[in-house]
């Protein structure tokens, strides 16, 4: 067995239906696990569920329940949908598990000669559980662009962590790459950001204010704000403190986030980590957003995307295609239903599914079904395996999608079913159709195994068709053609 890797993903706040950006979450870790296990590593995939905080307890009241109960019965959505994306976690998490708690009651001990209790005075975002500057207020027109609602103003006795503590073990981690932030992009902007220092961060709430959390060890009066709660899941999930194993695992190999937590994850995190005395992740892989016909995503606007309604339509193979080849793995990228639909039906019906339609087909009429001896094919696997190195997803697949392509030609070219013909009155021809279809074989199964990262399914089935030397295949198209969001044009036409 090769190196023992780790992988994190963001844990979402159990209290609404899981988002296009989770699923993204989801698939680009899922992406990198696949790819890491097929070279013969072992892999620990986290996922989990965020389930304290002010968010959960005022939806546990609209609901009419406990917050423990709600949290519940919401966090189902979020394993529902990381099996349909088809991801292949091994640990799932929930902050309201007792080890969880304990540890992060633990961790707060551990910070102690670097927390102090202040008073607090400025404006917060309930959406963002955060607290945020009068210049970035001021920037905003006082309304917090994700939520669409006016910051509050408070006024509080909180504590705080003392962030700054760390703040040129930080810039230098990320400087020299010992903590790597993928894009570079972002490893600039957030240098910026902290241009002037890591600033000190609030890591409590007064119970009045925020009720639904841990503790703070102590002090009863005050509870853990959620995102000293919620990072620490990275560890605890492993094991920390107290459980055996956890520290062949850390420190991560790759966090996976959406920009928007950005400044948690590369200020707060590393400053809880080095004062416990840990070591930084290595990369921080910060995705961007999917964007909705060129608009981004908003509750006010309705204009989000479900990910279960797309896997449902079109399998999960599909939806897994489409938002790791087409959606940038390091930037923003956009989605609408035709676009997806037209993708679905000409590049994954047409340049993939119609290409092992025929040549199974021909393998099976010409040859009954007999493939032979399929070479080893010779497309150079180098620039592939280097952009997977540089977590360039979606360039990678680009890499697969080319060998799709130059076969496809291949096939137009050469013209097998005319060399077929010939046999009759050729004797060196029966011997040249069987070097071409075999060689087709030999790069359908090549090109199934670059896709095992991103469409296992597809790829397992292009691998049962041709591997043993037998052709296998019903006929059946690996995608049936569909048009709920675009127009059948074998649909018969009707006067207006």
């Amino acid at each position: 067995m090769g190196k023992k890797l780790y992988i994190t993903t963001a844990i979402p706040y159990a209290n609404a239906k899981p988002h296009i950006g989770n699923a993204i979450d989801y698939l680009i870790a899922d992406i990198w696990t696949r790819y890491q296990r097929h070279n013969g590593h072992e892999v620990k995939f986290q996922v989990g569920t965020d389930e304290h905080g002010n968010k959960i307890a005022a939806k546990a009241a609209e609901a009419g329940v406990e917050p423990q109960n709600y949290v519940d019965s919401m966090y189902g959505n979020f394993q529902s949908m990381m099996s349909a994306v088809g991801a292949e976690y091994t640990d799932f998490i929930r902050t309201t598990d007792p080890h969880h708690i304990g540890a992060v009651q633990y961790v707060w001990q551990k910070l102690a000669p670097h927390i102090y209790k202040d008073k607090y005075e400025g404006w917060y975002c309930q959406g963002c559980e955060a607290f945020y500057a009068d210049k970035e207020v001021e920037a905003t027109n006082s309304i917090c662009p994700d939520h669409q609602t006016p910051y509050q103003r408070v006024s509080e006795e909180n504590y705080y962590l003392r962030a700054s503590d760390f703040t040129d073990t930080i810039r230098e981690a990320i400087t020299t790459g010992r903590m790597k932030i993928v894009p570079e992009s972002k490893k600039l902007e957030f240098l910026n950001i902290i241009k002037d220092g890591v600033h000190d961060v609030s890591i409590s709430r007064p119970r009045r204010h925020l009720s639904w959390g841990i503790s703070v060890p102590g002090d009863p009066e005050q509870v853990m704000y959620v995102w000293l709660d919620a990072l620490c899941n990275y560890i605890t999930v492993l094991g920390y403190p107290d459980r055996e194993g956890w520290q062949a695992y850390w420190p991560a190999d790759i966090q996976v986030i959406g920009k928007d937590i950005l400044r948690f994850h590369a200020g707060i995190w590393p400053a809880i980590l080095l004062g416990l005395d840990l070591p930084l992740p290595k990369k921080l892989l910060v995705h961007g957003h999917v964007n909705i016909g060129g608009s981004k995503i908003s509750k006010t606007v309705g204009n989000g995307i479900d990910p279960m309604e797309v896997i449902e339509a079109y399998g999960s193979d599909a939806f897994r295609y489409y938002f790791s080849r087409h959606i940038p793995t390091q930037d923003d990228g956009d989605f609408t239903w035709e676009r997806f639909e037209i993708t679905y039906n000409t590049e994954l019906g047409n340049d993939l599914g119609n290409l092992v339609q025929r040549v199974a087909a021909m393998i099976t009429r010409y040859q009954a079904g007999v493939i032979g001896d399929a070479p080893q094919a010779e497309h150079d696997m180098g620039p592939y395996h280097e952009l997977m190195g540089r977590l360039e997803f979606d360039k990678a697949f680009d890499e697969v999608w080319n060998i799709v392509r130059v076969l496809n030609q291949y096939l137009d070219q050469v013209k097998p079913w005319e060399i077929a013909k010939k046999r009759d009155k050729d004797p060196d021809a029966t011997e040249h159709l069987a070097e071409v279809l075999s060689h087709c074989a030999g790069v359908l199964l090549q090109i199934a195994d670059m896709m095992v990262p991103f469409m296992p399914a597809t790829a397992a089935a292009i691998r049962v068709i041709f591997n043993d030397g037998i052709v296998t295949f019903d006929n059946q198209p690996l995608f049936p053609k569909k048009y709920l969001h675009t127009p059948d044009p074998h649909a018969p036409k009707t006067d207006k």
